[in-house]
């Protein structure tokens, strides 16, 4: 899969020391813009922090990127759904929590009826819902804005956008 772009802590705030990130523990997770039948995207709202991200979510041990996609968008959005095509990855080296995440994206398509999401504790506590923006242009311009008010919040801001702008070029040469 393409590497889109490689995210660094200082690119947020000034840091005095360069960072070894070589004892850095890893995380994989797996993300998508996903269409709705009529074309809105799918986006969770984190209300505790001011932020917008795709829904996805941790690849757990034993599980494929595909596997875990299709958990994430059920637990999240409630949906099943049909993937389209790669979009990127993306590195992150959260120096503030000492990790090197990596994240799979893809386009898909929602495939059955909305059923209701199973978010985890964590995600209600951060006041997580899931919205829907009219279209992909919306999606951008809606992260875009975001005012996140957390290093993690402005990670993915910074991640996510990288994604919708990728996904918007290859939505276009499809069509």
């Amino acid at each position: 899969m393409e590497l889109l772009l490689t995210i660094h802590q200082n690119e947020f705030e000034v840091t005095q020391t360069e960072t070894n990130n070589s004892d850095y523990r890893t995380r994989e997770a797996a993300r998508a813009v996903l269409l709705s039948d009529s074309g809105q995207i799918f986006l969770m709202n984190v209300r505790l922090h001011g932020y917008l991200k795709l829904p996805g979510g941790g690849i757990d041990e034993g599980e494929s990127v595909e596997e875990a996609l299709a958990r994430e968008l059920m637990e999240e959005v409630g949906c099943k759904a049909e993937l389209v095509s790669e979009v990127g990855k993306i590195v992150e080296y959260r120096d503030y929590e000492k990790l090197k995440q990596t994240s799979y994206c893809f386009i898909a398509k929602q495939v059955d009826e909305q059923r209701e999401s199973s978010l985890e504790e964590s995600e209600l506590l951060e006041g997580m819902i899931e919205t829907k923006a009219g279209n992909i242009e919306e999606a951008i311009d809606l992260l875009a804005n975001d005012k996140p008010d957390n290093l993690e919040g402005k990670f993915i801001q910074r991640r996510d956008l990288a994604f919708l702008e990728k996904a918007k070029e290859l939505i276009s040469h499809s069509t």
